[in-house]
């Protein structure tokens, strides 16, 4: 084994055998408020936090001035109340791109046009719009010479689809499939275009949270749950839902078009019904998932090759909102431009992201999310103190299952090798050998190198293939697949004898 050097560790983080292109994360930038700061603000906060992506819900010429020479790219929407002027009139939807995008671009980097947003679920009955207004919206941009830089999609709910359980059974509503979504992706890959979709694992979780564990929908560690259908095991409720959706686009034989997750989040705050609402909950599900994209993890089981563009909801809480109390709190910030919660939403000087959830699960209500109040806050530090807050005792560095066996490969011969883990007692025949499973030996050789190193930051990566916890899984999950930690009695960096 070679002998660990500082040095050792910091090339581990530009190590390109084990790199994968990262993912990239934007924001949603909803304006349905009366309180938010100015649009040449909002610019510089995003700009503060190394955002590089916005989506917007409309074409607000304030804010595409905003935006200009800002080098932030920037998502335009054609707002639903306009579908049926763009689909009945050709002359519309050329004006609409002639005075929105084309008179911006490229000093504002317009990148995307979204045509209406979850149209189906509209009560205005919008649906049979959407395909004559994408393709007029299209031929604009073919008439102006803009297609090849300006994309279009429209962003569909995961309510389109007639089935999402288990995954591979994911197929799109019968009245929708062959009428509106076949000739959407023809579109879209005729354009080079993206399936736009918005997907919340939160839903999901609020309705069916005596069946679905919160460590699921937060990217924690967790058994998994294996897909009945295609024996691929999923390790968050994200992924599931991914994989509903590119299974439904693979009945209609659309394997190529790729899919942006417009739109998820988790809200910080919610009514006493809305199970899992609360600050940690929210830091957790939105630290959990920028970590896992920026590290060239975002793969799923069923594409763990293709990383995906991810739009967080939302930039501020919004006050105006209708609906449910979580409706007004998925924002990342406050209106004041103070964050709801302390995450990291962009890679660092370094190429790292320092962020990783802390702070004790449980102990304030049932769902798990809060720490020692309802809202999971904290106090009255806007949840400040939560996210900053040091946890004691012990912390194990493990595998992340998830990521792909070649990927997670690579990780371990680094580890045994360059690394300078102790991997002797994973060989055949010592003691650590079982279960022997690759999930297994890579948490051993991660936690060894972790536990050599003192638990220094930026040890427990492995460029997206570690991460840290503090609670040692049982040896029955280790052997199903998902190294979470280790069992009782293995042996960590000589600190726990044999069992």
């Amino acid at each position: 084994m070679g002998k660990y050097t500082l040095r050792t560790l910091l090339l581990l983080s530009t190590a390109s055998f084990l790199y994968a292109d990262p993912g990239s994360v934007g924001v949603n930038y909803g304006r349905v408020a009366n309180n938010l700061p100015p649009a040449v603000k909002v610019v510089e906060l995003l700009k503060s936090q190394g955002l590089t992506q916005v989506k917007l819900y409309d074409a607000d010429p304030s804010v595409l001035r905003a935006l200009a020479g800002s080098g932030i790219h920037a998502v335009v929407t054609l707002p639903n109340e306009l579908l049926a002027a763009a689909a009945s009139r050709p002359s519309f939807a050329f004006s609409w791109i002639r005075r929105n995008v084309a008179a911006f671009h490229p000093k504002t980097l317009i990148r995307t046009v979204a045509v209406g947003n979850e149209v189906f679920v509209d009560p205005r009955n919008l649906t049979q719009f959407l395909i004559p207004a994408m393709r007029n919206l299209y031929a604009a941009l073919v008439r102006l010479r803009l297609d090849g830089a300006v994309k279009l999609s429209s962003p569909i709910a995961l309510t389109a689809l007639q089935s999402s359980y288990p995954s591979s059974a994911g197929s799109f509503r019968p009245d929708l499939a062959e009428s509106v979504i076949r000739p959407m992706l023809d579109l879209l890959r005729k354009s080079n275009s993206s399936l736009m979709v918005n997907a919340y694992p939160f839903f999901a979780y609020e309705a069916n949270a005596d069946v679905i564990p919160l460590d699921y929908a937060l990217f924690r560690p967790n058994p998994g749950v294996v897909d009945a259908g295609n024996g691929l095991r999923y390790f968050s409720l994200f992924d599931a839902q991914m994989d509903a959706v590119y299974a439904a686009m693979s009945a209609l034989k659309f394997n190529d078009v790729p899919i942006v997750v417009s739109e998820t989040g988790w809200p910080s705050k919610g009514d006493a019904k809305e199970t899992g609402a609360s600050v940690a909950n929210a830091a957790a599900y939105n630290g959990n998932l920028v970590r896992r994209v920026l590290t060239g993890n975002a793969g799923t089981p069923l594409r763990p090759e293709k990383n995906i563009e991810v739009y967080l909801f939302a930039l501020f809480n919004e006050n105006q909102k209708p609906g449910p109390t979580s409706e007004r709190n998925y924002g990342l910030f406050y209106p004041n431009e103070e964050k709801v919660y302390e995450i990291e939403l962009s890679l660092n000087g370094g190429g790292r992201l320092r962020w990783e959830e802390r702070g004790k699960r449980g102990g304030g209500n049932s769902d798990g999310g809060g720490v020692g109040n309802s809202d999971g806050g904290g106090g009255g530090n806007g949840g400040k103190g939560l996210a900053a807050a040091v946890v004691t005792g012990e912390k194990w560095c493990v595998s992340n299952g998830a990521i792909g066996r070649g990927r997670l490969q690579a990780a371990l011969d680094y580890a045994c090798g360059e690394g300078g883990a102790d991997c002797r007692q994973i060989q055949p025949g010592a003691t650590c050998y079982n279960p022997n499973t690759l999930e297994a030996h890579a948490t051993y050789a991660f936690n060894s190198y972790y536990q050599k190193n003192g638990r220094a930051a930026g040890s427990c990566d492995f460029a997206g293939a570690a991460y840290v916890v503090s609670q040692p899984p049982s040896r029955e999950m280790l052997a199903a697949g998902q190294s979470l930690g280790m069992a009782d009695g293995w042996k960590f960096a000589g600190k726990y004898s044999p069992g």
